[in-house]
């Protein structure tokens, strides 16, 4: 574990950001490589400024690194990908070829590949089975389905160890949204600790899975230290956390802040969201690594609400 050296391609978004200092956290801080588009506003130590649509500026930092693990995780999302279609498709695939190329050039040992709940579809039962037919909606989740058959393909044909999870709604306090279907989960906490009314684009029992981000980097790190003989699925796994609806969450808040308010404009996204399942069955990633989740929406919540007000300076710390 600790001769590992670890490539984070999408720092700055709102896994990668988390995810860079978890994995400091337990490698060291001088064996994970944060790098993005843009540099910080504060340049840390241990970033490379990096646009992965270039093959051989990737593959440079690589080498350059001696990388051993990819952390792949730049994409455009559901809701803003739709505003750009084919800009969406090029960025999310061409990004995930060049770190394919570049790790089986390279002699990269593990790639790690997020997919989404978004490569589901209208033909999806309400509990996404693991092996659920993949119909999706969106550009997004279109590259993230075929993202996760190029795994697959690189892995049969190379052995290249990629591992990958189909990501819920992922809740933090640690950034903003980002553009996807899910985000308003995060919005909503920003809006209830600043005394603010939340206008919700989904109506109020949409309910859709989520996950906190707690739980997403134990479910991602568990996954890649896991034996090589303990994964069976080369795609990607499902995963799951809790599930609920705008509803829920805003009754959960109320527990904290009895006069939170909330509105439905539903948009564009109600769509997007309805093609999507309410729950996901994830026994795969249960029986074969041994995933659980920690938090339950009131847990959540609790947590939310107590970071976030510290954020703002609402309380002293």
């Amino acid at each position: 574990m600790k001769s590992e050296r670890i490539l984070v391609i999408g720092a700055n978004g709102q896994i990668g950001s988390v995810l860079v200092e978890y994995l400091r956290g337990i490698y060291g801080e001088n064996r994970v490589i944060a790098s993005d588009l843009n540099m910080p506003d504060t340049k840390p130590d241990y970033f490379e400024k990096l646009d992965a649509t270039d093959a051989a500026a990737l593959s440079a930092i690589v080498a350059k690194h001696k990388i051993t693990q990819v952390y792949h995780l730049a994409a455009i999302l559901s809701a803003k990908g739709e505003e750009n279609p084919l800009q969406t498709w090029y960025i999310n695939m061409q990004t995930y070829f060049n770190v394919l190329e570049a790790a089986r050039i390279n002699g990269v040992h593990k790639i790690f590949y997020p997919s989404s709940i978004a490569v589901f579809g209208d033909h999806t039962d309400d509990t996404a089975e693991q092996y659920s037919y993949l119909d999706p909606t969106t550009v997004y989740g279109i590259s993230k389905a075929a993202g996760e058959n190029w795994s697959n393909y690189y892995f049969q044909k190379y052995g290249m160890d990629i591992r990958s999870l189909r990501y819920p709604g992922i809740i933090s306090h640690q950034s903003m949204p980002g553009g996807g279907t899910t985000d308003y989960a995060v919005d909503i906490y920003h809006k209830a600790v600043n005394g603010e009314q939340f206008e919700c684009f989904l109506k109020e029992d949409t309910k859709l899975p989520m996950i906190y981000m707690s739980d997403a980097m134990d479910a991602t790190v568990r996954l890649m230290e896991a034996a090589k003989d303990q994964i069976n699925i080369r795609t990607s796994y499902n995963l799951a956390g809790m599930s609920f609806s705008p509803k829920e969450i805003a009754e959960s808040i109320r527990k904290i802040i009895p006069d939170f308010k909330i509105s439905y404009k539903p948009d564009y996204r109600q769509d997007i969201a309805d093609s999507w399942p309410q729950q996901i069955d994830d026994a795969p990633a249960r029986k074969d690594w041994g995933w659980r989740p920690a938090y339950t929406l009131d847990k959540m919540t609790e947590e939310m609400i107590t970071e976030l007000r510290k954020k703002y300076h609402l309380v002293k710390i």
